[in-house]
């Protein structure tokens, strides 16, 4: 039976996995979503009126907030999974 050190330290290491993939996840959002933002509000006549800096940068900031967050909880979820199956195989 795994002490609380090793059960605190597992989650940390997850949680520190999650932000990695999370950040990782993001900054390609970021950047997948910036171009054709960006470029649309440019070029297109219904963006190029109604689409301000402040709302470009609201839907670059929203997918790569939610980018963020589902990517860094499914990481979360997979490694602590993968654990609690390692725990139990001992």
């Amino acid at each position: 039976m795994a002490s609380f050190d090793q059960k605190l330290a597992m989650a940390k290491r997850c949680s520190h996995e999650g932000v990695i993939a999370g950040a990782k996840a993001a900054v390609l959002a970021t950047i997948a979503t910036a171009i054709p933002t960006v470029a649309s509000a440019r070029m297109v006549p219904w963006a190029k009126a109604h689409l301000n800096h402040t709302a470009q940068a609201l839907i670059v900031s929203t997918v790569a907030g939610a980018a963020y967050f589902i990517v860094a909880d499914k990481t979360i979820l997979k490694t602590a999974r993968r654990n609690s199956f390692n725990d139990t195989q001992n």
